[in-house]
Order: C-alpha cells, then structure tokens, then sequence
C-alpha cells in the first residue's frame, strides 16, 4: 500500500492522506462559516422580535446579507466539499489524482469567501442573500462570488477526476456505493447551479462597475437557478447521508438500491425546476411558465425525495429487524441507539425535513396558494426546516462520525453530544413553525420593523402575532444554543480532543468519546438474516415506516387544502 495511504480499523477503508486533509480543511472552513451565521442569525432574531427590537435599520439588513450567504452558501457548500471528498477517495479507496487542483480549488473558494465578508461587514453589499439588480453592491463583492463558484467547480471537477481514477484502477468493485451515488447527484446539481452563478455574477460585476445594463426581470430569472438550486446540492447531499449514517448506527440497509439511484436520477433532472416558485408573483412570467415549473415535472422531483423519505426510515427498520429487534410495531424505534448524536441527528433531520419542510415547500411551490405565502415569514420558516433543521443537522451527525474517522480523535464533551441534536432539533422545529405561523398572518419576510412605525399608512396585525413572534424567539434561542454546543464540540474535538491510536481496530477502551456505530458496529448480516431479497419483503416487514408514512400523508392532504381554505377566504369564495 502507498505510503500515502492509511486503513481506516473501523471500516477498513484505505484512505489517502490528501484526501483527508482536503475533508479536514473544507470541514474547518464550514464550521467557521455556520459560527459567522450563527452569531449573525441570533442578532436579527432578536430584532425580529418585537419586543427587543436590538439592531437599527442599517445592520439589520447588514446581518441578515452576512446571514443568508454564510448559512446557504459558505457553510453548507464547504461542508459538502468535504462530503465529496469522502464520498469518492474515501469510499472508493482511491488515491487523489492531481491535489494542486483541490488545492487551487479551495483557495479560490477561500479568497472569494474572504471578499465576500469583507464587502459585507464593512457596509459595501447591503444588498442581501438575493442581490436583486438594481440594489447594487462595490464590485469585489460580485467578484468575490464568482472566484468562490469558480473554484466550487474546479473542487467539484477534481471529484470526478477521483471517480475516474478509482473506475480506471479498480479500487472498488460492482457498481459505486449508493452514498457515492448520491454524492455525484449533487455534484452535477452543483455544476449547474454554478454556471447559473456565472451567468448572473459576471455580468452583474461588469454592471456594478458601469460597463453594461442589467435587466431585473433577467438577473431574477437566471440568479434563482443558483439561490434556489444552490438548496438542491443540499438535498442530494443531505439524503446521501441519511443513507451513510443508518448504515453506520445500525445496519440500515437498503431496499432496492435500483429505485433510490432512479430516485437521484429525478433529483438530477427536475429538482431545479423548484426554483420557479420564488417568481409567481412576478409580472414578467406568463401563468403558462408558472404552472408548467410548479407541477407536472417538478412533482418528479417530489416524488424522488418521497422514494428516499420511505426507503431511508424503512431501510432503518429492515436492518434493525434482521438484527433481532422484532418486538412490536415500533420496536425497532424504541430501542434504537438514542445516545447516539449520529442516530438522532439522523431520524430528526429525516422527519423535520419530511413534515414540516416538506409538506410546506410543495404547498407554497402551487401557483396560486404561493399568492397568500410569497415574501412572508412562511418562506423562511419553510427553508430553516429543511435547509436547517434537515441538512444542517445530516451534517452535525456525520460531524460526529468525521471526528474519529477522519480526524482520529475523540468526540470531545461527549454526554453534551448526545444531547445536541435534541436542543438543536427542538429549538429549529419550534422556531420554523411559529415562523411558518406568524406568515400566515401575513407578517413580512424580510422588514426591519413589522409595525411599520413612521409609515405613511397604518399595518395592524393580530395580537397573536405578538405571541407567536415570542415563541419563534425562544425557540430560535434554544436552536442557537444547540448550533453553539455543536461549534465547541466540533472545535475542542478536532483541534484539542485525545487523538486515537493510529492503526487501532478495537476502540472500545476509547470508547467514552465515541458514537456507538464505532464503538460497537451493527452486526454483520448472514444468507440466514437476508432470506429472499430485501425488495420482495420490504412492505410487510417494515409495518412501522408504512404506518409513518400514512400519517405523513394524512398530515400533508390536511395541510395542503386547509390553504386552499385560506386562499378561498382571500377570494371571498363560499
């Protein structure tokens, strides 16, 4: 074995050094980025909360920019830097082909990264996470978003070289791994969403600096296929770890790995029509074009996710049973490893993203209910419930397997792990709910000052609202305070935490910082625990996921036309 390769004694994974040092770097940047978001999301909640009202007009709108780009950009696209990564030389047991092109990639993402924060502390990109033209930023701000897409795609090139090499010198066998798979999903979602990034930027930054003009109706248009699709990569990425962490906490196993690739597949080929939904109010787009992207093929898109939402939960309960535990109905819930920060950020991403983001999205992606959701507080609600309380919380728990994996540390405060993602999963539900809430009353998404105060008319809103803008705090406080146990955690861990002995396969002495899918690894499963396949037996032996999955349904139909009742209200119909 090259001497730049090590075997993981817990998997038994060759992994290259560059490879783990390029998961290593992306990783740290990330977790810099969501504490910069972090910080900034506490501020503008307790401005949006009437009641405190903290930060004045100017740095109001200049955190809530640095917010929305760390949170939806810089964070979660380094993180899935890092994921990538994993997911090809790690898994594939490939070495890195050419690392001064991952190097070169994420310097550019660095210095972009850097520009883009300069701009937006020092008060030259007041302009928020849209941008809109004609709002106009200094040009090194644009500049600093292009530099960071330019070199997103140079790290997402570099990953398709690793697949390459790994196909040529037969690392693996059979076909890629469905984390694999699903990894290279959300590159290609990536580099479409990238060069939608350079479509827009580049004639933006030419724009601020006065060489050219720039149609609003077109930056829109175009911008959306990065806001919005920049989100898909998410999803991708996200459900690829649903699959890795129930295989590491307890021997998920999958289905019918023919229908969850066909399931990516639609994700690569309608999820990006979703973006579509931020323009239905807009003048410029007929009722043809609108109703065109918020149905027929975008319903493909939800389709994939509703695949993935019953095989992950169901794959969770097959293993589980294959394993011995058949008590009941729910058994295989109840005793679950919920100590286990992997097994729980898992189940509570899975079901926050499922029924809250997701019956919410494809209720306020319908052309006409979006009139009575569009630019109030329900979109946000809806996007900090998958963006969020989904994908943020798929990578707080792949977090605490990455630690001892790949940084071959301890996880550090270990009894605080475990109870992280309950704070973070509670606070972000309570908070994307009453967020949602307060929407629908019709409070705005994106103002300083929801009174109105020193308007020329008058906005009076239901003392509810007050209420629920109160609950919103809270929970938003307790998600907060779930975020920061996560950034200690993970900081003390990688860079203070007691490192592992290298080329150790029995860790249980070490146990203490440990999640428990490495400490004592599921079973392997024997032809006895298999049977027949998996597919033949999957609905009646998974009776838990089906039950599930009728309430999931029972909960989206009641959702879903209750808003219709409120647009008929709007209407004055009946």
């Amino acid at each position: 074995m090259s001497a730049s390769m090590r075997t993981c004694p817990t998997t038994g994974l060759r992994v290259d050094k560059t490879a783990e040092n390029f998961i290593k770097i992306h990783a740290v940047v990330a977790t810099v980025a969501l504490l910069i978001g972090g910080v900034s999301a506490l501020l503008v909640m307790l401005t949006r909360w009437q009641a405190i009202h903290l930060l004045d007009v100017v740095w109001f709108y200049r955190l809530l920019t640095v917010h929305g780009m760390n949170m939806l950009i810089f964070f979660i696209i380094f993180f899935e830097m890092a994921v990538l990564y994993f997911a090809s030389a790690v898994l594939l047991n490939s070495r890195v082909p050419a690392p001064k092109v991952g190097w070169v990639g994420f310097a550019l993402m660095l210095v972009g990264t850097l520009m883009v924060e300069w701009m937006m502390f020092s008060g030259q990109a007041d302009v928020l996470f849209t941008s809109y033209v004609p709002l106009r930023a200094e040009p090194p701000f644009y500049l600093g978003v292009i530099l960071f897409a330019v070199g997103t795609l140079t790290v997402v090139g570099h990953y398709f070289g690793i697949i390459v090499v790994a196909k040529r010198e037969k690392t693996y066998t059979g076909s890629v791994p469905l984390v694999t798979f699903g990894a290279t999903t959300a590159a290609i979602i990536a580099a479409v969403t990238l060069l939608h990034g350079a479509l827009v930027y580049i004639p933006t930054w030419l724009w601020s600096m006065g060489y050219m003009e720039i149609d609003p109706q077109f930056y829109r248009l175009i911008w959306w296929g990065l806001g919005h699709s920049s989100q898909q990569i998410n999803v991708a990425a996200m459900v690829s770890i649903w699959y890795m962490l129930a295989a590491f906490t307890v021997g998920g196993v999958v289905l019918n790995e023919k229908i969850s690739r066909v399931a990516f597949v639609l994700y690569i080929m309608f999820i990006s029509m979703a973006s579509a939904h931020h323009l239905l109010v807009d003048p410029g787009m007929g009722p043809a074009w609108k109703i065109w992207n918020t149905s027929y093929f975008m319903y493909m898109a939800v389709f994939a996710s509703m695949i993935h939402g019953f095989t992950v939960p169901a794959g969770i309960e097959m293993g589980q049973r294959l394993r011995g535990v058949t008590q009941g109905v729910f058994g295989w819930l109840r005793r679950a490893p919920w100590g286990d920060p992997g097994f729980s950020s898992l189940v509570f991403s899975l079901t926050i993203f499922g029924f809250v983001g997701g019956i919410t999205g494809v209720t306020f992606g319908t052309e006409q209910i979006n009139i009575i959701a569009h630019n109030t507080l329900r979109i946000p609600g809806h996007f900090h419930s998958t963006v969020v309380a989904g994908t943020a919380l798929a990578f707080m728990g792949a977090t605490y397997y990455v630690i001892p994996l790949i940084f071959r540390r301890e996880v550090a405060f270990f009894k605080l792990a475990k109870i992280q993602p309950y704070l973070f999963a509670f606070g972000m539900l309570i908070f994307s709910i009453a967020m949602t809430f307060a929407g629908t009353f019709g409070v705005p998404r994106r103002h300083w000052d929801i009174t109105f105060a020193g308007a020329p008319f008058q906005v009076e809103f239901s003392p509810t609202v007050d209420l629920v803008i109160g609950v919103m705090a809270v929970g938003g406080l307790i998600g907060i305070l779930g975020g920061a146990i996560y950034i200690v955690i993970t900081v003390v861990s990688v860079f203070f935490g007691k490192r592992l002995p290298e080329g150790e396969s029995g860790l249980g002495a070490h146990g203490r910082g440990l999640p428990l899918g490495i400490i004592a690894p599921p079973r392997a499963l024997t032809p006895e625990d298999d049977g027949e396949d998996l597919e033949k037996h999957a609905l009646g032996t998974t009776p838990g996921t089906m039950i599930l999955v009728i309430v999931f349904l029972a909960a989206f139909i009641t959702y879903y036309f209750v808003n219709w009742k409120l647009l008929s209200i709007v209407w004055k119909i009946g």
